[in-house]
This record gives C-alpha cells, sequence and structure tokens, in this order.
C-alpha cells in the first residue's frame, strides 16, 4: 500500500524548501509521481519575495531531478473558483503549510481549511515556518470512533504500515463496554502490519482532547498526528472549531487530517 500521486503547494515564502524536501523525501519512499503547484499570486512577484516566486519553478525541478523522481510542476488559476484548479482531486496525498496571516497577498488565501473539506484526499499539514525534519517515523493516530477518523485512519494506512511505532489515542473512551473501541481498532491496525499500542486518556474535567494529546507526545517521541477533520459548509468561510482548529493551528507538529 502506497500512496503514487503527491501533491504539493509551492509558494515563495522561506518555508518552502522544507516543505519540497519532505515532499521529495515522501514521493521517493512511495515510488510517487511529484506534483507541484505554484499559488503564489501575483502579488508575489512584487516586494521582497519577487525574486524567490520568480525561481519557484526551477527550484523544485531540481529538486525532483535530484531525487531521481518524477514530477510536474503546475500553476494555480486565480482567476477560477474551483479547487480542482489547484488539483487536489487528482492526488493521494496533498502536502501545504498552514497559512501565513503575515503575507495574505503573496499566495491565494484560505487553501488549507477549503481544501482540507473539499478534496477528498488527506492533507499533509506543516507548522508555519516548519524546519526540516523526518516525519511518519512514530504517529500519534487521534482516535474517537467517528467517521472522520476512521477515514483519516485508512487514508494514512501507508504511513501507519511504515512507521517504527503508532500510538492509538483516545480522550475519555468509554468504559462501561464489552470491547473497547481503541482495542478493536489497534486490532484492525496490526492486521495491516502496524505496529501499535493504545494510550487512552481519562477525562480529568480540566482538560481538552488536544491538551492531552500534545502532553503524550514528547515522552512517545512522535513526529506526526494523523486526526480527522470535523466540519460543515461554514468551515468554507475559514471557521474551523474544537480540535480540529487547534490541531490545524497549532505551532510545532505535523498533522495529516481527512475530512
Amino acid at each position: 500500500m502506497s500512496y503514487k500521486d503527491i501533491l504539493v503547494f509551492l509558494d515563495p515564502f522561506l518555508d518552502t524548501d522544507a516543505r519540497v524536501k519532505l515532499a521529495v523525501e515522501v514521493a521517493r519512499a512511495h515510488g510517487a509521481r511529484l506534483t507541484g503547484v505554484d499559488v503564489s499570486t501575483r502579488a508575489a512577484l512584487e516586494g521582497p519575495y519577487h525574486f524567490t516566486a520568480g525561481v519557484l519553478e526551477e527550484r523544485f525541478t531540481e529538486a525532483v531531478k535530484q531525487a531521481g523522481i518524477t514530477g510536474e510542476y503546475k500553476v494555480m488559476d486565480e482567476t477560477s473558483k474551483s479547487w480542482k484548479d489547484f488539483y487536489a482531486h487528482y492526488a493521494d496525498l496533498v502536502i501545504a503549510s498552514q497559512h501565513d496571516p503575515d503575507s495574505p497577498k503573496k499566495l491565494a488565501a484560505d487553501i488549507v481549511e477549503p481544501v482540507l473539506l473539499s478534496a477528498g484526499v488527506p492533507l499533509l499539514i506543516l507548522p508555519t515556518e516548519w524546519p526540516y525534519a523526518s516525519v511518519g517515523k512514530r504517529i500519534a493516530l487521534a482516535w474517537n470512533s467517528s467517521r472522520e477518523a476512521t477515514r483519516a485512519a485508512h487514508d494514512a494506512m501507508p504511513l501507519l504500515v511504515a512507521a517504527e511505532k503508532v500510538m492509538l489515542f483516545e480522550f475519555a473512551p468509554e468504559t462501561d463496554v464489552k470491547e473497547s473501541a481503541p482495542d478493536l481498532m489497534a486490532d484492525h491496525l496490526r492486521q495491516h502490519g502496524v505496529t501499535v499500542e493504545v494510550q487512552a486518556w481519562a477525562d480529568p474535567g480540566d482538560a481538552s482532547p488536544v491538551t492531552a494529546l500534545f502532553a503524550l507526545l514528547d515522552e512517545n517521541e512522535i513526529d506526526l498526528i494523523v486526526a480527522g477533520a470535523y466540519g460543515h459548509s461554514r468551515l468554507i468561510e475559514g471557521l474551523f472549531g474544537g480540535p480540529s482548529a487547534d490541531l490545524l493551528h497549532q505551532p510545532s507538529m505535523p498533522v495529516l487530517m481527512s475530512h
């Protein structure tokens, strides 16, 4: 099981190099084609980012060549409102970074949240100014028996299977059931060859699910969170709420989300 078509968004910011390096690494590991979609606006060709914006294609093409993988560079259509112009429907995995609110005119605004809801494929979202590091060796799977969590787990299966360890985390799981949901999911993952252990966190009444999850990340040396994204039509306007928002905007950890 592997990803065969990976898409990465390109922009003129400093963290693009780290994003492309990770995308190349994942594409090479899975034998995938890598498509780079330039989401810079015309405004990016002006001011301090104009040089970087002007050489995005050259830098992406060189990175693909050096890695010995198949790649293609594309440019978004600023005149269209259709998400097909971001090519996300035609990929197995999309790699992007959180929106940088300090430079809203340099790239297409509000890409990550609408694409997450409309593309139908998982997004690997990197924090703003994320320094390159390996991703997917030790994964935390946020689990709550929902449709969204189930979708995220199966969308992330190529990464889960390859990971050294997967920590299946559930906040305040039901305790009055014959077979617990975390144990059932762990057993399912093991059928795929995933090395997994369960970490259930009782609700003490003074912690959120995300706070509890992050309390376990360091001691488990986690480098990626997998989680379902909850949403409805209001999210198209960029309004995230609850744990999905906390995970999407947290500043330190890559997260793979599906909706």
